[in-house]
């Protein structure tokens, strides 16, 4: 299957790759990187403002095309603002090329202690690690070649791994817990307006990982040190796959593993894996009614992947590199299973807050779990965060 198309890129494109790289080093270069902006009436009562983007150019090559785009993956605006000592809110909004400003969290978060926090609203369902990175905190650039949680699929179950509920959430020594109750899929087989129930159970064998709230990141460029990371995630709802006519459950569970090791010469070693495994009774092969407007189908079946990346410990220019690979498997239940490997390399200037990425896909993996078109995708990307 991993056949490397001769020609790919022509060398018209080959020029505007470089000529954005370039472009792109020698900007975020030139730029301070900020963290937001925060104004502080008491230590207790402030706001802060901040956003983020991502852009991308693609050169693809499939059976049926042959093409190349520039588009913004997302451009976010973050605001959070605390109003208590155990009170603060949240609202961030996401854009994606030419569609609308949706509204992707707008939640109000009582944080109490370590132990206990209750976040309500429009929230982060818990999931596994890809789903909690979201695209700013993965290691690769397009982390989406697995079959999705209902809440990532986007529409009637949720969307960009979102819903209405709530979370309670805590850390105790190295263990680390996400409950979830939201709506999850409304209407279609969720006629009795059955709930969705979410949990991702946290174990760190090393280092207790530091993030905000209950959310991940796929790397932490060795700056928390050495990590061993072993999480457990469930979701469940009755009712949670099919149409109004033919009502069926849905139960999806993971297990994913994050390792990172800082050498002696400072360099770091990541390793991420995960195996997933969804039971539908309703799906793409299973269902007539798939792929129409009358069912919520969704993935029926297993899947796997590992990343593997090593970030060198100078700097080079403006940054670091970090290169990686990364292989995705895919094997729904009465269909034709899928695979792809990528492999590409991150800029680092400043973390998660500025880096580019430039890396290569080959394969017929996507996020529904079945098998697509076999691709090969050329992808430059950059990332900007403050």
């Amino acid at each position: 299957m991993f056949k490397v198309q001769h020609q790919f890129l022509r060398s018209k494109q080959v020029r505007e790759i470089s000529k954005l790289i370039v472009l792109s080093i020698i900007s975020l270069a030139a730029m301070p990187v900020m963290s937001g902006v925060k104004f502080e009436h008491s230590d207790t009562v402030w706001l802060s403002i901040g956003g983020g983007a991502r852009m991308q150019l693609d050169s693809r090559k499939s059976d049926l095309d042959n093409n190349s785009e520039v588009s913004f993956d997302s451009i976010r605006v973050y605001i959070a603002a605390q109003l208590h000592k155990y009170l603060k809110f949240s609202i961030n909004t996401d854009k994606q090329n030419h569609d609308s400003t949706d509204l992707i969290d707008a939640m109000v978060r009582f944080e109490i202690n370590p132990y206990f926090n209750l976040w309500l609203g429009r929230l982060v369902v818990p999931g596994n690690r890809i789903g909690m990175n979201g695209p700013f905190y993965g290691m690769n650039w397009i982390q989406y070649r697995q079959p999705l949680y209902p809440a990532e699929t986007g529409g009637a179950a949720g969307s960009l791994g979102r819903g209405e509920g709530g979370v309670l959430w805590g850390t105790a020594g190295k263990f680390h817990y996400a409950l979830g109750i939201v709506d999850g899929l409304k209407g279609f087989s969720n006629q009795s307006n059955n709930k969705l129930y979410a949990a991702r159970l946290t174990y760190n064998f090393l280092n207790v990982e530091s993030n905000f709230g209950y959310y991940t990141s796929s790397t932490y460029f060795g700056e928390q040190g050495d990590l061993l990371t072993v999480a457990l995630t469930l979701q469940n709802q009755d009712g949670g796959s099919g149409s109004a006519i033919e009502q069926g459950d849905f139960l999806g569970y993971s297990i994913d593993l994050l390792s990172e090791t800082v050498l002696p010469d400072k360099g770091v070693i990541t390793i991420e894996a995960e195996y997933k495994d969804f039971d539908a009774d309703f799906n793409a092969v299973s269902t007539p009614t798939a792929g129409t407007a009358d069912c919520f189908c969704l993935f029926d079946g297993d899947s796997v992947f590992a990343t593997v990346s090593y970030l060198y410990p100078k700097h080079i220019g403006f940054g670091k590199f970090q290169p990686y690979f990364r292989y995705v498997e895919n094997n729904p239940s009465g269909a034709a299973s899928s695979d792809s490997f990528e492999v590409g390399t991150n800029y680092i200037i400043s973390g998660h807050k500025a880096k580019l990425n430039l890396s290569y896909v080959s394969g017929d993996t996507n996020a529904s779990g079945y098998a697509g078109r076999d691709v090969d995708k050329f992808t430059f990307g950059i990332q900007l965060q403050y």
